[in-house]
């Protein structure tokens, strides 16, 4: 039950508009992956302090994550939507004139670094200086908006359209929502009583490779993200976080997430020989630092749904089992370094090793 068209259901401009969203999108995942992981790892550095590396165990589907904040790590929300959010959406995703990317809005913000020459083109994505625009509004609190200019009819142009947008609508009713649509109830969240619906709160964390008890920009995303299945589009979420070390990535194929991973000199060769590939060609196309004699790369878990958080096949309505998981690792990849263009993901079995 898709509530997004697959390319074949497209006209063929909305198809070269959903080619142009996921090269861009490819683009702003190198950017945010630069900015969650490789930035952080430097500032924990220039501050010389040890970098609190992912564990394995953290990555499984049900792990819970230690709920210690690190001040080094940079923390964001990026909200990226294949159209235009319609108005009548505003009053749970906060967007409006006032928190429009507009010269002046930025420079009446005094948290922001702005030069009096703000560029109005820079917000756009295909512009020369939008990763710097985007770099000075990451760490601004709340959302960031990326969303399909209305203006530009030739051709769909996407900018950095607001910031410091609020998502306000109720995690009871984003779970209500998730547990309407996979059939675990037919209208009220607390149709089958307190105990029921508290274990689909529970359950709606679990969809998107959340605890329970998370942090606000992380459940910001999660809410956000079964929000955005109201508008008939994809859309991404991106979540930095303070706590979980990781950027969290939240699309139309589901949640992953990103960590640096420490591997040895030993384990690299391994790698390296597994793949048919030199030594040397691993380090300069993966590694992105060095800790001694180990290498530190990008490791990504992608996370596939079970039957219990899929659509059931008869359509019927069928009661919650919460000690069944709702998601599983569909994929675990070692991914190049930003801006490597040849090499693609390494699959890579780390977190049941």
């Amino acid at each position: 039950m898709a509530f997004w068209s697959v390319r074949e259901e497209l006209s063929q401009a909305n198809r070269l508009r959903r080619s142009y969203y996921e090269l861009l999108r490819d683009e702003l995942d190198q950017q945010l992956i630069q900015h969650a992981l490789i930035d952080s790892y430097s500032n924990f550095r220039n501050r010389k302090v040890k970098y609190p590396f992912v564990e394995k165990r953290e990555l499984k589907p049900r792990a819970r994550i230690p709920d210690l904040e690190y001040e080094c790590q940079n923390v964001f929300l990026v909200v990226f939507v294949e159209d235009t959010i319609p108005s009548e959406n505003k009053k749970y995703i906060r967007f409006f004139d006032v928190n429009k990317t507009t010269k002046a809005n930025l420079l009446q913000s005094k948290t922001l670094p702005l030069a009096d020459k703000i560029d109005r083109n820079q917000k756009f994505l295909d512009s020369a200086h939008f990763s710097n625009f985007l770099k000075i509004l990451l760490p601004v609190d709340y959302a960031l908006l990326i969303q399909r200019n209305p203006a530009g009819k030739a051709r769909s142009r996407y900018s950095l359209s607001h910031f410091h947008v609020r998502i306000d609508w109720p995690i009871a009713d984003a779970a209500e929502d998730l547990a309407r649509s996979l059939k675990y109830i037919s209208k009220d969240l607390f149709e089958k009583g307190d105990k029921y619906a508290e274990d689909i709160q529970k359950k709606f964390f679990e969809f998107y490779g959340l605890p329970l008890m998370v942090g606000g920009r992380r459940t910001a995303a999660i809410v956000a993200a079964q929000y955005m299945k109201r508008i008939p589009c994809i859309s991404t979420i991106y979540a930095g976080s303070s706590e979980s070390r990781a950027l969290l990535r939240i699309s139309e194929r589901g949640p992953s997430r990103s960590v640096l991973m420490k591997f040895t000199a030993a384990e690299m060769e391994k790698i390296a020989e597994e793949n048919n590939m030199a030594l040397q060609t691993f380090k300069k196309n993966y590694v992105v630092a060095r800790e001694k004699k180990s290498g530190i790369c990008i490791f990504q878990a992608t996370y596939s749904p079970t039957n219990q958080s899929r659509f059931p096949d008869g359509g019927k309505l069928r009661d919650l089992k919460p000690d069944l998981s709702w998601l599983t690792i569909g994929g675990q990849h070692l991914l190049p370094k930003p801006g490597v263009w040849k090499r693609p993901p390494i699959p890579l079995n780390v977190i049941y090793t």
